[in-house]
């Protein structure tokens, strides 16, 4: 490696990929979601995008991101949600934390989990969810 010439940089400075941010984020959300129960939800990990913006009036850039979690079969939902909704809230809590250090900026994330049945063989659904 040491007499390997030295290539041209592949992204402008102080860019590490040429993913979209919103890819990043979404990322974030599904690594917080498998996190400890990937067994039980390998097929959860697809996301839809409702909304992401920033929240007008606010000087702090704030921004709003509005994300579901879908999962394949009735039975994983509770699994996403936890009892009494505690495992929703730490998927929230690690993934703004993540995102807001990505953003540099301050998050609202409003998750929600829905069911999207049968979605890894239903070629609209997957379009639908960005595959």
């Amino acid at each position: 490696m040491a007499r390997l010439p030295e290539g041209p940089n592949l992204y402008p400075e102080g860019e590490l990929t040429d993913e979209p941010e919103q890819t990043l984020i979404a990322e974030l959300i599904r690594e917080a979601a498998l996190e400890g129960v990937l067994d039980e939800l390998r097929t959860a990990s697809p996301y839809w995008w409702r909304r992401w913006f920033p929240r007008e009036g606010r000087t702090d850039g704030l921004i709003d991101i509005y994300a579901t979690i879908y999962v394949e079969r009735d039975s994983q939902k509770p699994i996403v949600l936890g009892k009494g909704g505690a495992r929703m809230k730490d998927i929230g809590t690690r993934s703004r934390t993540a995102i807001a250090r990505l953003l540099g900026s301050p998050v609202y994330l409003d998750l929600h989990v829905k069911v999207a049945k049968e979605w890894q063989r239903d070629p609209k659904q997957l379009r639908r969810l960005g595959f």
